[in-house]
Order: C-alpha cells, then structure tokens, then sequence
C-alpha cells in the first residue's frame, strides 16, 4: 500500500541526491530507506532513480515528483484542517431545504450562536430526501425540510405555515389567480420531496384547475420563466419580483410552504440537540408569523 512516508522518501532522495542526508531527514537509517524506495517503485511500477550516476532522477522520476509533493502537501493540510476543527471544536451542521425563505434561512442559522450555543456552523442546502437521510446518517445535527415527508425515525417539531405569493406574467392578462390554470406552474423536481409536492399539485387542482407543472431547478430558474411570459411560480420569499411580473398573495386555493425542523433524538447528544432544535422550532414559528 502506497503510504505517506513512501512519498516522504521519494520527495526527500529527490532533493538530497544523497541516500544518507535523505534518510537524515526522514528520520531513519539508510537500509529502510532503501527498502522504501524499492517497495515504491515496484508500487509504481517505474524507476525512479538511476544508481549509476550517483542518485538523479529518471524522465519517470521527474515527471511523477510534481505529483508526490501535492500529495504530501494535501496531507499537510489535511492535518492543519483537523488541528483547527479540534481546538475549535465541532461545527455544528445545519440543513436547509431550497424552498426555505432567505431571511427565514438566516434566522434559523444566527439562532444555533445565540448566546454562544454553538461555536461554529456549516450550513447544507439540498432537498429534503438529502437533508432526511443525511440527518439519518448523522452526517448533519438538525434540518429545516418541507412537510410533509416520511421521517424514518426522526424526531421533529412542530409544522409551521409560511404565506405564499403567486407570480405570473403582468402582462398575461387575467391576474395572477387565473394564470394558475393557464400557464404551467414552476415546480422543483418531485424527487426532492415527493409527498410535500403531491400535496402542493392537490391543492393547486382542488378548485377544478387544469394543473400543468415545469420543472425548475430553482426558483431564480422559475422567475425567469415567469418574466418570459411561459410559467406561473409559487414562493414564500416575500421580497422575490422582477420587472414584468406580477405578485399577489396566494389566498384562493392558499398554498403555505410547510417548514419543520427534524434531528435525530437517537444520537448520544440528542439532549443537546433537541435543545438547540427547540430554539430553531420558536425561531421558525416566529418567522411564520411576521
């Protein structure tokens, strides 16, 4: 197996073009250093150094010693990485769902640091099947993701309703509300949260609609389709527009975003967790209603 005190040597002779100052600075004896460099190149498959002239690279040599010192400065790195992250402590890893409002976003995030709750985040933004099977895996401490969704197992809070706008052509004619059944609604991919957009596409035809959908990969996506005048778009982003588009709230059918938080209370430090869950819950709850 190709390691790191392999590179060390090969990197080391390299400069030294003296087997016993290369063994010097590796910090071994000359016959182990050998028997590295050999084990190297049969790894490799090439020689690396022609004996016959003193200890100078060959044309395979040179051209793989590039390669061997990034690889030696990644680990480096790799390490110095490490060395922050345990003197910093853990990042706390947060998960949102596309469909989570800018400032809904950052006030979910600025809650897990009040009051020095948390010392450092990383946040994740991915589809809600990502973010339930990552929080699942352990690999993210909580997620906000659209309702409904199958928790596997996942502790959640409650659900909490954010208002919608419907935007569409301003100049389609018939208003907002009539362009939802004559223009195809923006939608992101059913695979993202298959149950929460069945419940969406239901309520959008609960009135006798005709329902047509164009998927979007996000919402930036959707808006410029509705400034080219070929889709309709639903969004709980109260500051979202553009020149040419027209923007009233969806009351008829209402279509609330549903948003909830979920964390996995089996964990070890779940009571930690679903502490600081507690406090996303009020901070979501809180931006529901502004």
């Amino acid at each position: 197996m190709l390691t790191e005190r392999h590179l060390e040597i090969f990197v080391a002779l390299a400069e030294e073009e003296h087997f016993g100052a290369a063994a010097r600075r590796v910090g071994i004896t000359q016959p182990p250093l050998s028997q590295g460099l050999r084990r190297l190149e049969e790894l490799l498959g090439v020689r690396l150094f022609d004996r016959n002239r003193g200890v100078t690279l060959t044309d395979e040599g040179s051209l793989l010693l590039p390669h061997a010192r990034r690889a030696l400065a990644a680990l480096t790195e790799l390490r110095r990485t490490g060395a922050r992250e345990q003197f910093d402590g853990r990042r706390f890893r947060l998960g949102l769902a596309p469909e989570v409002p800018a400032r809904v976003a950052a006030a979910t995030a600025a809650e897990t640091t009040r009051a020095g709750r948390q010392n450092r985040i990383s946040v994740l933004t991915a589809p809600t099947a990502t973010l339930l099977s990552e929080t699942a895996a352990g690999r993210l401490d909580i997620a906000v993701i659209r309702h409904p969704s199958v928790l596997h197992g996942l502790a959640a809070g409650p659900v909490a309703l954010f208002p919608t706008w419907i935007l569409s052509p301003a100049d389609h004619g018939t208003g907002s509300r009539h362009a939802l059944g004559r223009l195809p609604v923006a939608v992101r991919p059913r695979a993202e949260a298959p149950a929460a957009y069945d419940l969406f596409v239901d309520a959008l035809a609960s009135r006798g609609r005709r329902t047509e959908t164009v998927v979007v990969s996000d919402e930036r996506a959707g808006l410029a389709l509705v400034a080219a005048g070929q889709a309709v778009l639903v969004t709980a982003d109260r500051t979202l527009t553009a020149d040419g588009v027209e923007r009233v709230e969806a009351l008829d059918p209402p279509l609330p975003l549903r948003l909830r938080v979920v964390w996995d209370a089996r964990r070890p430090d779940s009571e930690s967790t679903a502490r600081t869950a507690q406090l996303l819950v009020d901070a979501l709850s809180l931006q529901a209603a502004a």
